[in-house]
């Protein structure tokens, strides 16, 4: 029988990891010591552009760690992320994933100081340290990657009018939030994140993450109300309610 969060004797399950690049400075710092993660595979921030494509990725990987006899479970370092997880499957062993939106929450440390730091803060924009290093963050070089990505399909004219949408979209913000869970370039990137909050004329707060979930993630220590827990068979599915994902059955597949 594999370890429960109960079971606070028992070593903790064997796992796989699946997880954004977002996370990986996060993932290295809070698992030092863990022998019983037996693999960890990361995937390119950009995925989440493409919601179907990021889904696609991560049930092809999924069905190769989840065939590993050697382990308990696979962890998803994920949330819903754009529904980007939504219809995923385990096929031999438990799928476990925070009951999560996206990576702030795990920043955060739960769903409710997420949900509650909303509510405060509703214009706020949130910076961490690998969505700073992907430069996937409102500030200067943002919008030159993006004009250098425009540039080969447009005009100067055409670039202009969508960079400005850009700006107007994001003037419904008016504060960087950067969050970090106390990784070695914390102090660095949360000078960058102040430095872009200069630049989009915002005001600039650093608030310190709660690791917990994350860490409990990582260790084993799952209970349904911050974890969903899919057994082989059943499918992630979004809830419209605070549990935020579902476990479902999937139905037959279509008829040829």
């Amino acid at each position: 029988m594999s370890p429960t969060p109960d079971s606070p004797d028992r070593p903790p399950p064997r796992i796989a990891v699946l997880a954004c690049d977002v996370m990986q400075d996060e993932i290295a710092l809070h698992t030092a010591g863990a022998a019983h993660l037996v693999e960890t595979r990361f995937f390119e921030i950009f995925l989440h552009d493409r919601p179907d494509h990021l889904r696609e990725i991560l049930q092809r990987e999924l069905d190769t760690v989840d065939a590993r006899p050697d382990i308990d479970a696979v962890v998803l370092v994920y949330g819903l992320c754009g529904r980007g997880t939504v219809g995923l499957r385990p096929r031999r062993h438990r799928l476990v994933i925070p009951r999560a939106h996206d990576c702030i929450t795990l920043f955060m440390g739960s769903k409710e100081a997420y949900s509650d730091h909303q509510r405060r803060c509703p214009t706020c924009y949130y910076y961490t340290p690998g969505w700073n290093r992907a430069r996937r963050v409102p500030g200067p070089e943002m919008f030159e990657t993006m004009r250098r990505d425009l540039a080969a399909r447009f005009d100067d004219e055409d670039i202009d009018f969508l960079i400005e949408s850009q700006h107007e979209q994001l003037a419904l913000h008016d504060t960087a939030t950067y969050l970090d869970l106390g990784t070695a370039a914390a102090d660095e990137e949360a000078t960058y994140a102040s430095m872009c909050a200069e630049f989009m004329g915002w005001k600039f707060e650093r608030q310190q993450g709660d690791p917990s979930l994350l860490k409990d993630l990582l260790w084993g220590r799952w209970d349904s109300g911050r974890f969903l827990i899919l057994e082989p068979g059943q499918q992630l599915g979004q809830a419209t309610d605070e549990s935020i994902m579902r476990a479902e059955i999937p139905g037959p597949p279509p008829a040829p």
